[in-house]
């Protein structure tokens, strides 16, 4: 029925929308307008997944996840971002890329959605880290430790629990 923005940063933006429920009836809703964002599950030809490691500071911890960013407006589409960010982050380009669906993250907070690609044919390169990402160190671990670490809590993050689940289910890690 109306919409009022209460906050907006280069992140995102707060709203608070007076609505009308199914129900018939009407009430108000605070949630954050955020861009999508991208998840790269890159698979090397060793069974090796590119795996990064950074300070998250809404969590307050470091912690294990997948190559992983927002869509920007030069992206256009989330594999142009998928793309981008793992050659920033990893140095990695990918010959072969795979959509693995997106996921809704927090959806009674927000509309962030975050979009997953199997990435394979790899080739390394040189990484270009923004200067928030100076601390992110990139690992390789064999495909069953991630996925333990998937099942056992080690890996957090939405996006990244969602690429590797989506690929092991659907047969594509083996």
């Amino acid at each position: 029925m109306s919409s009022e923005l209460r906050f907006t940063s280069a992140w995102f933006e707060v709203r608070r929308d007076e609505a009308r429920r199914p129900d018939g009836s009407v009430g108000q809703y605070d949630h954050v307008v955020a861009p999508p964002a991208v998840t790269v599950l890159a698979v090397g030809d060793d069974r090796r997944v590119a795996v990064t490691r950074q300070w998250i500071y809404t969590h307050a911890e470091p912690q294990w996840r997948l190559p992983a960013g927002r869509v920007d407006d030069r992206d256009g589409e989330p594999a142009a971002a998928a793309r981008r960010e793992l050659a920033e982050e990893t140095g990695v380009v990918a010959r072969v890329w795979t959509p693995l669906g997106a996921i809704n993250c927090a959806d009674s907070l927000t509309d962030h959605r975050d979009h997953a690609f199997l990435a394979t044919g790899l080739t390394i390169g040189d990484t270009s880290l923004e200067p928030g990402e100076s601390d992110l160190e990139l690992h390789w671990f064999p495909v069953d430790e991630l996925i333990a670490m998937t099942l056992d809590g080690r890996l957090p993050h939405a996006g990244s629990t969602f690429a590797v689940l989506s690929a092991k289910v659907r047969g594509l890690l083996g």
